[in-house]
């Protein structure tokens, strides 16, 4: 099979899934972990490469499931494993390979995020005297640069966290500067919704709520202004079958780099 047919089939069998979530509630209700699992998985849909750093249980589970669906179509690279892992030095294959175009999707999360996508890795308060400092920024801005899907991912969804304006951008979301720029924010999923972003317009666009939020609780308690359509869905659940493979194989898979987290997954 062809990696463009192998990449189509992953794209139909995560729709087909998506269809039949809404066509029947699965007898193994999912956990809120198990949904964003799942959710992310459909973001990566006919991704030829995923790539997943470090301390990211979440996206990795959902890159390995793509991995699964597609039938190996989907290349994936988690940092910090042996078995799902190719490289041998870390980050600088990775940033080889971004600049090479040979990464499709990312994750990149923040301590602030705001409504043009840029991200806050340092800390709050004025720079360089900050009130709080965090791990610091690393290759975020290169890879925000650089790769073409680029999922923002954080399950805390407060006003701490989305802002209006970060206090010190260490990745800047699309601006018309002129820079050579193929990559950039895809998608903002957090534990109530998931967001598209519109890079014409520099907005997020709401595009799914998930069980048990509302819209209205979404807009409570995000910082900054978003789109949204008159009517918003709820963001489709894993069906039977999903909700096997993710307490199966795909525990099984990630645990060889998360053992804790693969543990809270349901048996």
């Amino acid at each position: 099979m062809s990696a463009a047919a192998s990449n189509a089939t992953a794209s139909n069998t995560v729709a087909s899934n998506t269809a039949a979530s809404n066509a029947a509630d699965p007898a193994w209700p999912a956990t809120p972990t198990e949904g964003l699992i799942y959710t992310i998985a459909g973001l990566l849909a006919g991704c030829r490469h995923v790539a997943v750093g470090a301390a990211s249980p979440i996206p990795g589970a959902a890159a390995l499931y793509t991995r699964a669906v597609s039938e190996g179509a989907t290349r994936v690279s988690v940092l910090g494993s042996r078995r799902h892992n190719a490289f041998t030095n870390g980050g600088v294959e990775l940033f080889d390979l971004a600049a090479q175009k040979r990464i499709d999707a990312f994750f990149l999360g923040g301590g602030q995020i705001d409504g043009e996508a840029n991200i806050n890795l340092v800390g709050t308060g004025s720079y360089p005297q900050m009130e709080v400092r965090w791990s610091g920024s690393f290759g975020s801005a290169y890879l925000y640069y650089l790769v073409p899907r680029v999922i923002l991912f954080r399950e805390e969804h407060t006003r701490r966290v989305f802002v209006p304006r970060v206090d010190f951008v260490s990745a800047p979301g699309p601006r018309n500067d002129g820079a050579y720029r193929p990559g950039g924010p895809y998608a903002l999923l957090t534990s109530r919704c998931l967001f598209d972003f519109d890079p014409a317009r520099r907005r997020f666009v709401l595009r799914s709520v998930h069980p048990g939020h509302t819209v209205e609780e979404v807009r409570e308690h995000t910082g900054f202004d978003f789109d949204a359509p008159a009517i918003v869905p709820p963001t489709p659940q894993p069906d039977d079958a999903a909700l096997a493979l993710i307490r199966g194989r795909i525990r099984d898979e990630i645990g060889e780099t998360y053992p804790n987290f693969a543990a809270q997954l349901a048996a």
